[in-house]
C-alpha cells in the first residue's frame, strides 16, 4: 500500500468561485485562443471576458432555454472556447455538461442521450446536421446551435452561486466502451477542483504558462489533464478545434508554448512529420502524454531533441491525474508511470483483494478526491472503502514508481504461467520494423492460452511464409520462451476506438489467419 501525501487544498470552493477569482486578479490576461487548422485564429478571450461570457450563458440557458439546477446539457462540436465557457456556466446553474464523442456513429449517440435525457443539445456547424436529426427523435432534447447561444448579454437575476458546490456534478463522461455499454462517470465540481490542484502542482503551472491544447475536450484526458488546470492558475491556453500534426508543429515554431498534452498517435504523427526536425521545440519544457504505455520510438525523438516526454496514468473515473512520471525522470524510467499524485492513495490488489507482496503485479486501485463515486444515474463506481479498482494490471518499484503491465481482462494464462501481453508489445515496439503491436490470448488445448502478436510493420518488411522469424529472433534472449506469442498476425492497422484505445476484441476476431510456426 502507497501511504499518500496530504491532499492539496482546492482553488477555490466552486467552479464560479475560482472564474470570478481569475478574472478579478488577472481580468485583461488571455484566458482562451481558439483555432482552426488553417483558418485565422479567434480572438483570443482574456478572464474578464471568460467570466462574462460564462454568466451570460448562464442567463441565456436559464431564461431561454429552462436549464435548472441538475439539469443535463449535452455538447456535439469540435473543441471550441465557448466549450469551456458553457462548462463554467452550467456549473453557475448547478447543471451538467455531457460531452458527445463527436467520432461516435449516431446510433451511439442516440443511446447517450437516452441514458442521460440531456434537457437540450448544443452543437457546433460541422455536426448541425447530426444534432437536427438526433434532437427530431421522440422524446429527442431541445436543439440549439453554438451561434444561437447568447454570449454577451448583461446578465441580471441570475441566482446567486452556491458558497460551496463541491458535491454539485457538473460533468458527465461516457467511458470509452472498449469492453462494453459505455457508462459516463460523474465528475463533481470537487473532483475537478481537486484534479486541477493535483495536476498544476505536479506540472509547474503557472499563470506565466502557455499550454497548447489539441486533444478532444470531449475525453477528461483533453479537459483535465492540462486545459482546466492551466486555467485555474492563470494560464493561456491555445485551444485548436482538432489535432493536426502540421497545425500543432506551426503552433509550436510560432506561438511557443511551454507545454502541451499529446497521445501515442499524435506522438507519432509529429515525430514523422516532415517539418518534424526543422520545428524549434525549445519553448516545450516537457511534452506530457495520456496513456498507460508509451511507445518507444516517438518518445525518443523527443528526448533526443531535449524535450522530456512525461506520462500521466488515469482514467474517465479518476480526474484523470492520478499516477505521473515528472520531468525529471522522463528518461531515466521510460515505460514508467510514474508516482502518485499528491493526495492519491494506491493499493496494487490481487483477485481476491488482497494486497499483494513488493514486486508482485497486482490490480491498480485508486482513493482520491479526484475519483468519481458513482455512474450515472447513481451507480457506485468504487467499493465500500472508496477505492476505484482500474482493471490494470501494474508493479511497484523499490523507488515507488508504478509500470502498467496490462490489462486484468487480457491477462494470458498459458501452462498455467502468468503473460501480460504489455510486457511483449513494449519489446516488439522496439524493433525498427514495428509501427504499432497488440498482444492478445488465444484459446489452445494443449496450453489453455496462448500468446498471439498482431503487427502493423513498415512498409520494407519482409514478406513471405517466414516473415515473422525477424522478430522472434529478437525476442531470443530478451523474453523468457514461454511467454512468445505462439501465433503472429500482419495487419494494415490495428482496430482502435475513437480514442485511439485498441480493441482486442475486435481483434481477436482476426485469429483464423494462418498460423506462422
Amino acid at each position: 500500500m502507497f501511504t499518500p501525501s496530504t491532499p492539496l487544498p482546492l482553488p477555490a470552493p466552486s467552479l464560479t468561485a475560482l472564474l470570478r477569482g481569475l478574472a478579478t486578479a488577472r481580468p485583461d490576461a488571455p484566458a482562451l485562443s481558439g483555432r482552426e487548422p488553417g483558418q485565422d485564429a479567434l480572438p483570443p478571450l482574456s478572464y474578464a471576458g471568460l467570466m462574462q461570457q460564462a454568466d451570460a450563458l448562464a442567463q441565456d440557458l436559464a431564461a431561454r432555454w429552462g436549464i435548472q439546477a441538475s439539469d443535463r446539457v449535452a455538447w456535439l462540436g469540435l473543441n471550441h472556447p465557448t466549450q469551456i465557457a458553457l462548462l463554467f456556466a452550467l456549473a453557475r446553474l448547478g447543471a451538467m455538461l455531457v460531452p458527445l464523442n463527436h467520432r461516435l456513429a449516431p446510433a451511439e449517440w442516440a443511446a447517450v442521450l437516452a441514458d442521460c435525457a440531456p434537457r437540450c443539445l448544443v452543437h457546433d456547424a460541422a455536426f448541425a446536421d447530426a444534432a437536427i436529426s438526433l434532437c427530431a427523435a421522440p422524446g429527442g432534447p431541445l436543439c440549439i446551435a453554438l451561434r444561437d447561444l447568447n454570449t454577451r448579454a448583461t446578465p441580471n437575476a441570475l441566482p446567486a452561486p452556491a458558497t460551496d458546490a463541491t458535491d454539485l456534478g457538473v460533468l458527465l463522461v461516457y467511458t470509452s466502451g472498449t469492453t462494453g455499454a459505455p457508462k459516463a462517470a460523474v465528475h463533481t465540481q470537487g473532483n475537478l477542483l481537486a484534479n486541477m490542484a493535483m495536476a498544476a502542482q505536479v506540472q509547474g503551472l503557472t499563470a506565466s504558462d502557455t499550454v497548447l491544447t489539441v486533444l478532444p475536450l470531449f475525453h477528461v484526458g483533453g479537459l483535465c489533464i492540462q486545459t482546466l488546470p492551466a486555467l485555474s492558475v492563470g494560464a493561456h491556453v491555445l485551444l485548436h478545434s482538432r489535432f493536426d500534426a502540421s497545425a500543432t508543429l506551426q503552433a509550436i515554431a510560432t506561438e511557443r508554448p511551454t507545454l502541451t498534452l499529446q497521445v501515442p498517435a499524435t506522438l507519432k504523427a509529429l515525430t514523422e512529420h516532415a517539418w518534424w526536425t526543422a520545428t524549434d521545440l525549445s519553448c516545450l519544457r516537457a511534452v506530457w502524454a495520456g496513456s498507460s504505455v508509451l511507445p518507444p520510438a516517438p518518445v525518443a525523438a523527443f528526448h533526443a531533441r531535449g524535450v522530456p516526454v512525461c506520462n500521466v496514468y488515469g482514467s474517465t473515473e479518476t480526474g484523470p491525474f492520478s499516477i505521473a512520471l515528472p520531468p525529471e525522470h522522463a528518461v531515466s524510467h521510460a515505460g514508467s508511470c510514474g508516482w502518485p499524485a499528491p493526495g492519491v492513495e494506491v493499493a496494487l490488489r490481487s483477485p481476491l483483494g488482497e494486497v499483494v507482496a513488493p514486486g508482485e503485479v497486482g490490480e491498480l486501485c485508486l482513493r482520491a478526491p479526484n475519483v468519481v463515486r458513482r455512474y450515472w444515474p447513481d451507480r457506485a463506481a468504487c467499493d465500500a472503502d472508496g477505492f476505484f479498482h482500474s482493471g490494470d494490471l501494474a508493479q511497484q518499484a523499490a523507488d515507488g514508481s508504478y509500470t502498467v503491465v496490462g490489462r486484468a481482462k487480457d491477462m494470458i494464462i498459458s501452462g498455467g504461467e502468468n503473460i501480460y501481453p504489455a510486457e511483449i508489445e513494449n519489446l516488439l515496439l522496439q524493433h525498427p520494423l514495428v509501427v504499432e503491436c497488440s498482444v492478445v490470448g488465444q484459446a489452445d488445448a494443449r496450453w489453455g492460452e496462448v500468446a498471439v502478436a498482431v503487427l502493423v510493420l513498415q512498409p520494407d518488411a519482409p514478406v513471405g511464409s517466414d516473415w515473422a522469424a525477424p522478430f522472434q529472433r529478437f525476442l531470443d534472449g530478451r523474453l523468457a520462451r514461454y511467454k512468445w506469442p505462439r501465433r503472429w498476425l500482419r495487419v494494415e492497422a490495428l482496430p482502435k476506438t475513437a480514442l485511439g484505445k485498441v480493441q482486442k476484441a475486435a481483434l481477436k476476431t482476426l485469429l483464423d489467419a494462418p498460423a506462422v510456426e
